[in-house]
């Protein structure tokens, strides 16, 4: 896809991979990029293409709201996330439910809005950024990992019905990255504006499964060749 002159919409704009994702798109020439966030005045990229957007993914009533104002979008970036630290078995399961909800359905109530604007506009990309632990759960991340294997379902399904109407849907699965999100676990991680490259790289070069960041990239020829080995290796 090319990424000069898109009108893109980037979730999470406010801070860590989200802001980074801001500035490359810009510059790789998009035309205007809509910094969405639940705080939209914490959006601190100095641009005149930038335009900083309330949203929500737990509210419709929000989403709704952007919708009217981002109805040139040709590009979604779903990137917001939240991550609650506990084990499969003792993981608190309203931390779990919370992961769930906005990794996950509000991924979807955002996808779900957006889809008939870029369709509207001829047609254009949904990126889904999700995690290597998407395709293999982490020890001490158990609602994270299930929210974000289930958002990884969800991408290979959304490819498969956009497609044929000109929308083409990325994926892309980082390794740990140096945010404040991230803070506190003990895990080689990339620096945020080396995955924003490496993500917006693969979308350029038109590869729907990204792997953006040199673990991650390792990791997922591991995932390609024998999944069950992935497993082990972010369990053991």
């Amino acid at each position: 896809m090319d990424l000069n002159g898109t009108i893109a919409l980037v979730t999470g704009a406010n801070r860590g991979l989200g802001a980074r994702l801001v500035d490359g798109l810009l510059a790789r020439g998009a035309g205007k990029v809509y910094a969405a966030a639940r705080q939209p005045d914490r959006v601190l990229i100095n641009d005149r293409r930038v335009v900083p957007l309330r949203l929500d993914l737990d509210d419709q009533s929000s989403v709704d709201a952007a919708v009217r104002l981002a109805g040139d979008l040709t590009l979604l970036v779903n990137n917001a996330g939240i991550l609650a630290v506990g084990d499969v078995l003792d993981a608190d399961p309203a931390d779990i439910e919370r992961d769930l909800r906005t990794n996950y359905l509000g991924t979807l109530r955002v996808t779900r809005a957006f889809v008939p604007v870029i369709e509207a506009n001829g047609g254009g990309g949904v990126v889904n950024v999700l995690t290597l632990i998407a395709l293999a759960p982490a020890g001490g991340m158990a609602g994270y990992s299930a929210s974000k294997a289930a958002a990884h379902s969800m991408t290979q399904s959304l490819r498969a019905s956009l497609r044929p109407r000109g929308i083409e849907v990325y994926g892309a699965y980082p390794g740990g990255i140096d945010t404040d999100m991230s803070a506190g676990i003990e895990a080689v991680k990339a620096a945020p504006e080396d995955v924003a490259a490496g993500i917006l790289d693969g979308i350029s070069a038109g590869r729907t499964t990204i792997f953006p960041d040199r673990a991650s990239a390792q990791a997922g020829e591991v995932w390609r060749h024998d999944p069950q080995q992935l497993e082990t290796m972010l369990t053991g």
